[in-house]
């Protein structure tokens, strides 16, 4: 094993991945992404900014039969995920190329699911990480607004779009929807009972007309502290990220 990378499981060990030892790293949220989308077989699916591939082969290893596709501007996560889906048996498009600037023949496609983990940090109001691929993955430089309107573009009518992003970015990703997408469900991410959420999952369908939605949460851990070191997931976040099992947010 390379020196600069390691290997990690996801999804109780189905899926092993290559990740920069000191860069951006996948945890727990790539995971709750993926199975936030409610894909189904022969469906083609798109993850805009996809890195090492944590999200889009989560999902490939949760539900059979997709075509999956992942945008990614910075080469070496594009290389990473390229490797990822080969050593996993997963067939995974990788283009490498920024979401502004799409390639000629993807601005010509469409998809039924799209999902995305942009940027948490509005590089306007937050510090730079000293890792050039950390803070791209962190920070960046393209607007949420940027993101969700290249996903409307791209989506297949009625077409979901799940994105994943830190609570206080909610009214910004709301504001980003309207008028491009509709039928928009939340559901915040809470790290324990009686705590304020940190994340929020959204989807949002090209042309729908749904009333919003918001979700109870999902509460990550059990208790209302950390008390010792061992795995602490409710039964039901540990059945999203160990077994594989999807996280609805539409009832």
């Amino acid at each position: 094993m390379s020196e600069a990378l390691t290997c990690d499981e996801f999804l109780g060990g189905k899926l092993r991945l290559w990740q920069p030892r000191d860069g951006y790293r996948a945890g727990v949220d790539p995971v709750l992404l993926a199975a936030a989308v409610p894909a189904e077989a022969g469906q083609d699916v798109l993850e805009i900014g996809c890195g090492a591939g944590a999200a889009v082969l989560c999902l490939g290893t949760r539900v059979d039969g997709l075509t999956l596709t992942g945008i990614e501007v910075q080469t070496a996560y594009a290389a990473l995920a390229r490797r990822n889906a080969a050593e996993n048996g997963l067939a995974l498009e990788v283009v490498e190329a920024d979401l502004r600037d799409l390639p000629a023949d993807l601005r010509q496609r469409q998809w039924h699911h799209i999902l995305m983990n942009p940027p948490y940090f509005d590089r306007a109001a937050s510090t730079a990480s000293a890792d050039r691929g950390r803070d791209k993955s962190l920070g960046g430089d393209t607007p949420l607004a940027d993101w969700i309107d290249v996903a409307a573009r791209r989506l297949r009518p009625k077409g979901a779009l799940t994105l994943i992003q830190r609570i206080e970015r909610l009214p910004e990703a709301l504001a980003a929807c309207e008028g491009r997408v509709g039928s928009l469900i939340v559901r915040p991410l809470a790290p324990r009972e009686g705590r304020s959420p940190k994340l929020f999952l959204l989807q949002a369908r090209k042309g729908g007309r749904a009333a919003f939605q918001l979700a109870p949460p999902l509460v990550l851990h059990e208790g209302h502290t950390h008390v010792e070191d061992r795995d602490d997931y409710t039964a039901e976040a540990r059945a999203i990220l160990r077994d594989g099992k999807p996280l609805p947010l539409r009832h």
